[in-house]
Formats: C-alpha cells, structure tokens, sequence
C-alpha cells in the first residue's frame, strides 16, 4: 500500500529520476536516510520497473509516429502468442496491445517517414503469420506525451 509520501517520491521520480535521494527527502520532508530506504522499498516491490533515459525521437531520426490496428485471420491462443512474439522482435513498435472488439492489437511504431513505415510493413509486419488486416493512421502532431502515471488516487 502505497501512502501519501510514497506517492510524492514517485511523482517526483517521474519528472527527473536523476534527482539524488537527498533532493526528494529535502522536498517530502524526510531525512535523506529514510527517503533513500523508501526507494530502494519501491524498487524492490516493483513500483519501480526501471530508470530510463528518454530520448527526443526527431533528432534520432525516429519523428514519424504511426498507430497501427491490426486483425488476426484466427482468435486462438496461439495465434494471440505467435503474434505478440513476433511484434517484441521489431523494435520500431514502441508499444502493443491486446484489445477487445474489432481489432485485436493496437501499436503506437516509430519510423523515419512514411517510406520507411511502408518498407516496415511489407517486410515485416504484413508478413508476421496469421496478419489479416492493418489499419494504419500516421499522427501529424504531438498533443500531449507523458510517461508520468497520476498517482493522486490511494493504491489497493
């Protein structure tokens, strides 16, 4: 169960995971001792997964965003699996999901520009076995980019 100081470590965490223990206690109002325990408790508890560094994708040459729907020919749970293995492979695909309705998985993929999405999917993802359909639609701007989850509701 995650109380209130928590919380405030986390969100402070979110916005710079390069701030030193003895920043967050000095902002939660703890000693930089108990605050640095706090942590490594998050850490251990899976709270945090990992600390990464997030790059601008413009200047790494990654600015085109294409979310992806994508159709199964079959609903089987080995379909499901072969698919969802074959898409970890691809690293442009940032993120995947599995949905209910219509579509069964969701991808937000990173690319140069549209002619490398088109070379992405002939030579990939249409060709991932058990691909019926894909339905892709290219963002053409950014309205809002966060990692930061709201922690402002009490854990169960």
């Amino acid at each position: 169960m995650l109380d209130k100081t928590d919380r405030e470590i986390l969100r402070l965490l979110q916005q710079d995971a390069r701030q030193s223990s003895s920043d967050i206690a000095n902002s939660v109002g703890l000693s930089q001792a108990p605050c640095w325990r706090r942590i490594q408790r998050l850490e251990k508890e899976g709270y945090i997964r990992k600390t990464v560094a997030l790059l601008d994708p413009q200047k790494v040459g990654l600015g085109t965003i294409v979310l992806a729907h994508v159709k199964l020919s079959a609903h089987g749970r080995a379909n499901l699996d072969k698919f969802a293995d074959s898409i970890r492979d691809i690293e442009q695909v940032l993120e995947c999901y599995c949905l209910m309705g219509d579509q069964d998985f969701f991808m937000k993929v990173a690319v140069k520009d549209v002619y490398d999405y088109e070379q992405l999917f002939f030579q990939r993802i249409s060709q991932i076995e058990g691909v019926a359909e894909v339905k892709s639609t290219m963002a053409l701007s950014k309205i809002k980019d966060t990692t930061a989850l709201p922690l402002t509701a009490p854990q169960h």
